[in-house]
């Protein structure tokens, strides 16, 4: 490896990694607290918002946020299928509007800073105010390295 290509990968590895987390309403695992959002009083779901959006508030304050979005359970699966055709909806697929909630992306120095987010996300009051302690999906986001050469190394890298 020389000094250019060990520059780049320091470079990625001092920069801040994203994640995102996913919230499901089904498809993963239980929650502790298991009932069904549906099933919510308003204020249950009210204080449930809430918690959200201070989370999201104390990430602003540490620039750990990125950005957050509910989704509403409408949705319509499209794909191409050839020029001068209009587009396919739907299909034989799992929905990501019955599977995919919401998500978050955030901004940290270390995956185990993630994990620690996450986790504290997951504790968000549910059904009765205890915690939900709801299963989060957290994925880094990727970022392309610059050049093929810094994939080869990466790759090397990884499998040593």
């Amino acid at each position: 490896m020389n000094a250019t290509t060990e520059g780049r990968i320091a470079q990625r590895e001092s920069i801040m990694a994203k994640y995102l987390l996913l919230k499901h309403y089904r498809g993963a695992p239980a929650s502790v607290n298991d009932v069904p959002m549906d099933q919510w009083t308003e204020d249950e779901i009210s204080a449930h918002m809430q918690h959200m959006d201070a989370f999201a508030t104390r990430l602003e304050s540490t620039g750990e946020f990125v950005d957050s979005q509910a989704l509403s359970p409408e949705g319509t699966w499209v794909r191409y299928d050839g020029e001068g055709r209009p587009p396919v909806t739907d299909g034989p697929f799992a929905e990501t509007k019955d599977l995919i909630a919401g998500w978050m992306i955030i901004d940290v120095d270390t995956y185990e800073r993630a994990l620690e987010l996450a986790g504290e996300l997951s504790g968000g009051p549910g059904a009765g105010g205890k915690p939900v302690g709801e299963w989060l999906e957290l994925r880094p986001l990727f970022v392309p390295p610059t050049t093929m050469t810094e994939v080869g190394e990466i790759v090397g890298q990884e499998q040593r």
